[in-house]
Formats: C-alpha cells, sequence, structure tokens
C-alpha cells in the first residue's frame, strides 16, 4: 500500500534551519524550478507593460503613426493575455510547491513519531509533537510559495533597471541602488518582528500542549472534579498566546506602515525626477509615461521581498523546531551489525530477571512492584535499546536488540495496559492492514468477548470509531484493543493488565478463551498481571521480587507457599473481584523457590 503523501520522504538534513529547508527545495525541485520560471514570465510581462506603453505613446498618438499604434496594442494585449496565463501557473505551482514542503515535513514528523519509541515522550510533550506536525510544518511550506513571486521580483526589478538605463542612466542609477536600499531599510522592521514571531510560536506551543494533556485527561479530570484548575492553567497560557500574538502584530503593522512609506518616497522621488527631465527634454512623453509604470511596478518587488523576509523568519522558527523533533535519538532503531531473529518459534530469555518465556505456553509474570513487572514486558518487545544493551533479551540465539526491527515488531506484539484507538471504522482499527475476514474478526472479538460492542452501533464492524474511543466505555475499549492484538496471530504476544476493567465474569470468559486461542506449539503468551482470574488460566507464573525470580509454578502452588506472592495477589483480587484464595486445591507440589539470596533458578516460564 502506497504511503501518503510519499512512498519515501527522504533523509533530511538536520544540521541546520537553512540546510534542512535547502533539502526540501532540492526535494521539489522540478516544482519549484516550474515556479520560478512561470513568476519570471509573469514578472517579466508586467515590467514590459510600462515600456510597450510609452513607445505606444511615443511612435503611435505622438508620432501619428497608427499602425505602429496599432502593432504596439496588439502587443500589449498578448503580454495581457501572456501575463494572465503565467500567473496562474506560478500560483498552481507555488501552492503545489508549499504543500508537498508542508507534507513532506509532516509525513517525516509521523514517522519519526513511530519509530522513537520513547524518546519523543520523554522530551515532548503531546501537544508540542501536534503542533510541531501541523503548524511548522505549514509555515515551512510558506517560504516555498513566496519563492516563485520572489524569483519572478528579482528578474522585473534587472529588466526594470535595464529599460529605465536606456532611457536615463541617473534614473537608472537610482533604480538600481534605491530598491535594494528601500529593502534594506526594512530589516530595521523585520528583526524585532522575527524575536517575536518566535516568542509567539512558544507561547502557543505551550497552550497546544497544556490543551491536548488537559483533553486527554479531561475523563479523570472530571472524576477528581480538578477541571477548573487546568481550565485556570489554560486561561493563563492562552492569554500569553493573544499577548505574544499582539506584539507580532504591533510588528507586521509596523512593517506594513514603514513598507507605504518607504515604498512612497521612492515613487514619488523617482517620478518627480522623471518629470524634471520630461520638462527639460532629456525624455519622451512617453518615456515618462513608461516611468510612472515602471514606479508603480517596483512597488511589488520591495513588497515581495519584505513578505518573503517574513515568511523565511516564520519557516526558519519552524525548521528548528522540527528538527528538535526530527534529530531526538530513537529509542529503537537498526544500526551497525544485525543478526536474523530464529527461524522458527524460540524462547525468550530476559538476562535481567531469569524470567524465560516458553513456545506453547502461557506464562504469566507477578511482581510486587508492578513497574518492576511492566519494564520487563517492555524489554520483551524491545522498545528502548539502550536498556538492552545492559540487560539483555535474548531470542533463541540473537540478542534482541540486534534482530532487524522489522521483524520484530512482525512477530513480537505488545499490548499495552493503556487502549489506544483512533477515527475510522471498527473494521479498520481491528484489523488496520485488511488481512483477515469478518469471520476472523468476530473470532477475535469473540476471543476478548467483546461482542456487547455492537449493542450500540448501528452498522456493525463498518460503524464509524469516534477519536480515541470515546463512544466505548473503558471496559469495551480495552477489549477491542485485546481483540486487535489477538487478531495479529503474533508469534509472541505480550500482554500487560488486559483485564484490568472488565467484571470478574467477562474476565473469566476471556482467560478460557484466550488459553484456547493461544495453547499452540507455535505461540508463545506472555501475560503481565496480578489477576487471580487470568492467573489460575495460565501454565506457569513467575514472580519477581527485587528484580529477580522469587519462585515459579501454577496459580495455585504459589498461593500456598509463596506469603509474598499470596499478598499481591489477594490484593489484586480486591480490585479485580477474583475468587477468593483460600479456595485452593493441589497446594504445595512443583513450585521452585530461589531461596533467600533470590538468584534465577531453572529455565524459567514453561
Amino acid at each position: 500500500m502506497r504511503a501518503f503523501p510519499y512512498p519515501d520522504a527522504g533523509s533530511p538534513d538536520l544540521r541546520s534551519p537553512a540546510r534542512f529547508l535547502w533539502w526540501l527545495a532540492r526535494a521539489e525541485g522540478a516544482t519549484l524550478l516550474a515556479g520560478v520560471v512561470y513568476g519570471s514570465v509573469w514578472t517579466a510581462c508586467q515590467a514590459l507593460t510600462p515600456f510597450v506603453l510609452g513607445l505606444a505613446v511615443d511612435q503611435g498618438i505622438v508620432g501619428g503613426n497608427f499602425r505602429r499604434l496599432g502593432l504596439w496594442v496588439a502587443l500589449l494585449v498578448a503580454l495581457t493575455l501572456l501575463q494572465s496565463g503565467a500567473a496562474t501557473l506560478r500560483h498552481r505551482t507555488a501552492v503545489s510547491s508549499w504543500m508537498q514542503a508542508a507534507y513532506r515535513s509532516a509525513q517525516l514528523v509521523g514517522h519519526k513519531v513511530t519509530r522513537s519509541g520513547d524518546a519523543l515522550p520523554q522530551k515532548f510533550s503531546t501537544g508540542e509533537v501536534v503542533s510541531t506536525s501541523a503548524s511548522d510544518a505549514m509555515r515551512i511550506g510558506e517560504i516555498f510559495d513566496v519563492c516563485a513571486r520572489l524569483a519572478g521580483s528579482v528578474v522585473g526589478y534587472l529588466l526594470v533597471t535595464y529599460l529605465v538605463f536606456r532611457s536615463s542612466w541617473q534614473l537608472g542609477l537610482v533604480v538600481l541602488l534605491g530598491v535594494p536600499l528601500c529593502g534594506a531599510m526594512l530589516l530595521f522592521v523585520i528583526r524585532p518582528l522575527q524575536r517575536r514571531q518566535k516568542e509567539q510560536r512558544e507561547a502557543a506551543g505551550k497552550m497546544t500542549a497544556l490543551g491536548a494533556d488537559t483533553v486527554a485527561g479531561l475523563r479523570v479530570l472530571r472524576g477528581i472534579g480538578g477541571e477548573h484548575i487546568f481550565v485556570q492553567r489554560y486561561r493563563e497560557r492562552s492569554r500569553d498566546t493573544q499577548l505574544a500574538g499582539n506584539k507580532v502584530a504591533y510588528s507586521l503593522a509596523d512593517l506594513d506602515a514603514v513598507q507605504v512609506l518607504v515604498v512612497g518616497a521612492f515613487s514619488v522621488a523617482f517620478t518627480w525626477i522623471g518629470a524634471l527631465q520630461a520638462v527639460s527634454g532629456q525624455i519622451a512623453p512617453g518615456q515618462l509615461v513608461a516611468l510612472y509604470g515602471y514606479a508603480v511596478f517596483l512597488v511589488s518587488p520591495i513588497r515581495t521581498a519584505a513578505d518573503a523576509v517574513s515568511r523565511f523568519i516564520r519557516a526558519h522558527v519552524g525548521a528548528r523546531r522540527i528538527i528538535d523533533v526530527l534529530a531526538t535519538p530513537s529509542a529503537v532503531h537498526d544500526a551497525g551489525t544485525t543478526v536474523p531473529g530464529p527461524s522458527s518459534p524460540s524462547a525468550l530469555v530476559d538476562t535481567a530477571t531469569g524470567v524465560v518465556a516458553v513456545p506453547g505456553t502461557l506464562s504469566a509474570v507477578v511482581s510486587a512492584d508492578p513497574a518492576e513487572s511492566a519494564e520487563l514486558a517492555r524489554r520483551l518487545g524491545r522498545f528502548e535499546d539502550a536498556v538492552l544493551r545492559e540487560a539483555q533479551v535474548r531470542w533463541g540465539g540473537a540478542a534482541l536488540h540486534l534482530v532487524p526491527l522489522r521483524e520484530v515488531r512482525s512477530r513480537i506484539v505488545v499490548s499495552d495496559a493503556e487502549p489506544q484507538l483512533f477515527t475510522g471504522t471498527l473494521r479498520e482499527e481491528l484489523d488496520p492492514a485488511g488481512r483477515h475476514s469478518d469471520a476472523e474478526i468476530m473470532a477475535a472479538l469473540d476471543v476478548a468477548s467483546a461482542a456487547d460492542v455492537f449493542d450500540g452501533l448501528g452498522n456493525g464492524l463498518d460503524d464509524e470509531v469516534t477519536e480515541k474511543g470515546r463512544g466505548f466505555s473503558g471496559g469495551q475499549r480495552q477489549r477491542l484493543t485485546l481483540a486487535r492484538a489477538v487478531l495479529t496471530d503474533a508469534e509472541v504476544l505480550v500482554l500487560i493488565e488486559p483485564t484490568s476493567a472488565v467484571d470478574a465474569h467477562t474476565e473469566q470468559r476471556i482467560a478460557a478463551a484466550l488459553r484456547r486461542k493461544r495453547s499452540t506449539a507455535e505461540n508463545t503468551t506472555v501475560v503481565v498481571t496480578a489477576s487471580p482470574l487470568l492467573l489460575g488460566a495460565m501454565d506457569t507464573v513467575t514472580f519477581l521480587e527485587h528484580g529477580t525470580i522469587r519462585a515459579r509454578g501454577t496459580h495455585r502452588e504459589l498461593l500456598d507457599t509463596v506469603p509474598a506472592y499470596r499478598k499481591v495477589v489477594i490484593r489484586g483480587e480486591g480490585m479485580d473481584g477474583g475468587t477468593p484464595a483460600g479456595n485452593n486445591e493441589n497446594s504445595g507440589t512443583g513450585v521452585e523457590h530461589t531461596g533467600d539470596n533470590h538468584e534465577p533458578v531453572g529455565k524459567g516460564v514453561q
């Protein structure tokens, strides 16, 4: 399936904002060049119009040669038509360049988000990343929109300078030196604008970040009655952004005023000198008419130059923000030597704890510290290579962090405790790649005991899912996420608290269905949980304490022989509504202990 908008966005130059912008320019060189050509033709036609008009006056009207007058009028019509067509093509290519640069930048950020692991969220908030992709990318595109007009303005300025020199060398010098001088005078206003735009961008980024974080936690905030605190904080951020925007508006107003003053003064001086030369007979009446047309035309290059500088400032600020995101080292990546993964289902061995996940079994991991077991799951899923270099996970005979990332992601799937759903049909949510039939999707929903989600859906699998799945309850979202994980048919499936938001009866059905689905020689299933109902369906349970294996056996065996495990599970029963710990049978057989030194024993989970 073709990626949108580009199959490959490319490898950007991140050494500086200017280099990044230049890389974007080279990436869309054909479109940009076409825009420059059309823009040059467009402004050349504008520049030649006063010249032809002057010839029509001198040779046709003053000279009384109506044949010459008809010729020059016909040329004026031709220039007008050519200018109209070039303007249309210039605008189309300019907007195309804008969109190409903006969407290429946004695609780079999106690709970085999917490949960075935890590195990006640790450095930037969700709102900042969203603002970078949406706002900064569009600002970068603006500079490519103005490129065609800027190039055309330069061509027009040089052409007018040549034509004016033909009439008067004094006026030619005025144009040659005056236009750049007027542009330089605008820099005194543009410099404060640059600083204020940077401040406004930072304030807007903070406001967007706070808004995104508040919306994400709105349900919790309402539950604890704390939404008014965040509303006040958002109001303060919004006020800061408004004030920063006002300062930017002041600078823009100053820039517009200075443009009118400088350009007006230049036009008046240029026309006045031309009028004096016409009165003294140094230039003909038609040439004076042409000079007035040049004066009107030269307003455009000066304003376009000022606009280009202003847009480049915004693009430079946006490029800096995007570079900050793209330059963040990914938590996982294929770098240096890689080794192939095992050719057949193989055990995953976590050397830090000694836990072993054996193919063909359902294994559970329980820890007195939930963060400890969650970190184990993250290592098994290869979420951060830096950690795996110190505490390796072995997959068959290979170090997991050296196996190509694409192979790891296709064969090992980790389903997090925080379910994430996006806008789209329910079928697309559960089967993004479109590889499964409706019957297979329904079978996965049955494993997750999620058939009740259809109660409020009129179109079944074709019903639209709202953003983040807010139309479903927390338990429904969790079960849909579980169904999506089961539907991957992953060789290794790691589930982190997959039933923490469901009732005991539903959890019992899920445990039985999960065992039926995943109890094959090709599948390895690891469940991180403290739920007794899930633990009871596992082949083996490993209990971690202080980062190492404390004991291993069946759920009932550990309940009867390991007080620390019983304490953790009973606490889990209180939260999850599981069966009482005292109703255990077959106690005391087959449990392995590590002793007081907490050293790992045996082959681990099997």
